[in-house]
């Protein structure tokens, strides 16, 4: 979840339901506070205590924890077995292959000679230098 600023107001000047506008100020090329306005009738705030932002509805009785997990569609490993995943794919600019079957592959593509990639290992940090005596 995001911590943005909230933008619908309820406009005293208008009465309109309206968006906040927030332009930087200037001093020189020192930014020194915000202008923030009605984007509907160009009502210029004087800070943000002063901005009568609209508040959500809420229904009584439901929570956040009343919101349904979110579906999962694809099991945790499903594109473990991709070309992009292989020992065999070789990529450059112009075209992707199949090292071993010497064909071109997308990708996505899938096939029973599937062989993983070897895991990246660390390189080996030199050793520090001797002091010279």
């Amino acid at each position: 979840m995001t911590n943005a600023k909230p933008v619908e107001i309820l406009c005293p000047a208008c009465g309109q339901e309206s968006l906040l506008k927030r332009t930087s100020r200037y001093d020189g090329f020192t930014r020194i506070g915000e202008n923030m306005s009605c984007a509907s009738c160009g009502h210029v705030f004087a800070d943000e205590a002063s901005v009568p932002f609209k508040t959500k509805k809420t229904l009584a009785g439901f929570d956040r924890k009343d919101v349904p997990a979110a579906p999962r569609v694809f099991r945790q490993n499903e594109n473990a077995r991709l070309c992009r995943y292989c020992e065999n794919y070789v990529v450059n600019p112009f075209v992707q292959r199949c090292s071993r079957l010497k064909k071109e592959v997308e990708a996505t593509d899938t096939c029973e000679h599937f062989k993983p990639k070897p895991e990246p290992t660390a390189p080996a940090k030199p050793a520090p230098p001797k002091p010279v005596l």
